[in-house]
């Protein structure tokens, strides 16, 4: 029975530890909000900051291993762990490189990886000097995630709704489609790729609206998107999961967006539709067994499920029991009790042989559940 910590009780711990229950594994949560969506479903609750220095060592030292479920975590201590023989997913190193935009656009260069044509600005009288670099998108280097702390600047009239801090100004890609690819490896430095996932983003929460997976891609763009996402991961040279964002443009050719060292959103349809989930394989990753069977058993759609526009206070779902009703479809609702406008509360899963199907009840979905309050 090994002893497992996640540092963070939201729905991706939430959904981790549902899938421990297949393993033998102590799991231990650390997390400031003791009604957090993960709170009620692991063996042991620690409540404390998973930024934090000492709440984060002390948290760890008598684990077996820990994992994260998002980036903004103090990895000195785990650092500090890892030297007194604590199993890190990801390793510490690697998630310094990618929890810093700035790092991360630089470990793409050094590493020859082909991403969009970036210059790095410390503060807003920096970008205001950078007008020919757009359009662009300004990304902060440190603390942003799900859309927030990333902003489309697209004149120059827009350039002081930038970060005055370190951040990346990016060129913006023409892009004709959103790839991810999760790639799970293990402490051998062995590797099994999911099927790619076509992700559409709502341009006006910039978070991922809804999917389809597999993605349809020909044959040569398929190769492109695997050589390089594992080019992403076998650079950074750490066990885990690891999500990589990927942009292709009409031409066919294929940039890195951004890595997540972690499970991710655009890997939950894996819970139905593939042999092995991306929760299971990190689970099979930490506890040192055989990685698992990536391949899909249908195709699928995610739908995200986020607070409607308007509705701030306890969270009601409406069209929930005519969702329900639907034929293979697949409701996860993450234990939120408040909800506010973009806030992410669950998703749902199709799965069908027919891709038709699949965005036909996406978009039906999208139409009928919303949450408020």
């Amino acid at each position: 029975m090994q002893k497992i910590g996640i540092l963070g009780g939201g729905q991706l711990g939430r959904m981790l530890l549902q899938a421990a229950a297949n393993y033998p594994v102590e799991t231990f949560i650390l997390e400031n909000d003791d009604q957090c969506p993960a709170a009620h479903l692991c063996h042991h609750f620690v409540k404390g900051d998973i930024r934090n220095f000492d709440d984060v060592y002390n948290f760890g030292k008598g684990l077996d291993a820990i994992t994260i479920e998002i980036e903004s975590v103090n990895e000195d201590a785990l650092e500090k762990l890892e030297q007194e023989g604590v199993r890190v997913y990801p390793k510490p190193s690697a998630l310094r490189t990618i929890k810093n935009k700035i790092l991360q656009k630089e470990f793409y260069k050094e590493q020859s990886i082909p991403t969009a044509a970036f210059v790095i600005t410390q503060n807003l009288a920096e970008l205001r000097a950078k007008a020919d670099m757009l359009p662009a998108v300004h990304k902060i280097g440190i603390g942003g995630y799900d859309g927030k702390g990333v902003q489309l600047l697209n004149t120059p009239g827009d350039l002081d709704k930038g970060f005055d801090a370190p951040a990346v100004l990016e060129k913006m890609v023409n892009i004709h489609r959103e790839i991810s690819m999760i790639i799970a490896v293990n402490d051998k430095g062995e590797d099994v790729l999911y099927p790619p996932v076509d992700m559409v983003v709502d341009p006006r929460l910039n978070l991922l609206d809804y999917q389809i997976s597999p993605a349809e891609v020909n044959e040569k763009t398929l190769w492109k998107v695997e050589a390089i996402a594992l080019a992403v991961v076998k650079g950074l040279k750490s066990p885990g999961i690891f999500a990589v964002e990927l942009f292709v443009n009409k031409e066919g050719d294929v940039y890195v967006n951004e890595t997540a060292p972690r499970v991710h959103n655009s890997g939950h349809h894996t819970i139905e539709a593939n042999y092995s989930s991306q929760f299971d394989m990190l689970w099979r990753v930490m506890l040192q067994y055989p990685l698992g069977n990536t391949e899909h058993i249908l195709p699928a759609a995610i739908v995200n499920l986020v607070g409607a526009e308007g509705f701030e206070g306890e969270a009601k779902y409406q069209g929930l029991e005519e969702i329900l009703a639907m034929d293979n479809v697949f409701v996860h609702l993450y234990g939120k009790k408040q909800t506010k406008p973009g806030r992410k509360m669950g998703h749902v899963t199709i799965v069908s042989k027919d891709k038709q199907d699949l965005t036909y009840k996406a978009n039906r979905i999208k139409n009928i559940l919303k949450v408020v309050s």
